[in-house]
């Protein structure tokens, strides 16, 4: 055989492996870049069920039949007990957690009514910018998750300015807003 005629066969043979190695690594980014947005929807579809699933809770803490309305006080007497009640009387099933983050959601006070709602406290922007269901209406054109907040208003009420708090933080009456923690408007459309 000739030498000078395997040397460029063993040439080529390594370009083609090189190229091949190149197409796949391309083809490994497109799938694991389609593979998060897949995982990303898939936690937006959890936030807006979770959201509101402690939306709803709220509401039927706050409105118990022959009872007075009650102000929420701490977001774990939704899933643990209700402190009113001698009969173990749950309003969710578990402690959800933010699914976009992980970790515990950032809660809304109204000073009057005590928690109103929670919010992502996600930085991150939303692949789902339209078409929701109508009770997340104003959700429509936001550009955080944490602008995403699961609300509890009477039917007709309109929104009231709130104040999002971290969780375990608790502001007593009188006591100044601490830097950082900011009065949030929300607006319907």
């Amino acid at each position: 055989m000739n030498r000078g005629f395997l040397r460029s066969q063993a040439g080529f043979t390594y370009i083609a492996a090189l190229l091949m190695v190149v197409i796949m690594g391309i083809m490994l980014g497109m799938v694991g870049e389609t593979w998060k947005r897949i995982m990303q929807r898939d936690r937006e579809e959890e936030l807006l069920f979770r959201g509101k699933q402690i939306m709803d809770a709220i509401q039927r803490f706050s409105t118990v039949p022959g009872h007075p309305a009650t102000s929420l006080g701490d977001l774990r007497f939704l899933y643990e007990a209700d402190p009113r009640f001698l009969e173990r009387r749950r309003y969710l099933r578990k402690n959800y957690l933010d699914p976009i983050t992980g970790k515990e959601w950032l809660i809304i006070k109204d000073p009057a009514k005590g928690i109103t709602g929670v919010a992502s406290s996600s930085e991150q922007e939303p692949l789902k910018k339209s078409n929701f269901p109508e009770e997340f209406k104003d959700f429509e054109g936001k550009a955080k998750y944490k602008d995403w907040q699961f609300v509890n208003r009477p039917p007709g009420q309109q929104p009231q300015p709130g104040r999002q708090q971290l969780p375990g933080q608790q502001q007593l009456p009188g006591q100044q807003q601490l830097p950082g923690q900011q009065q949030q408007m929300r607006t319907t459309h």
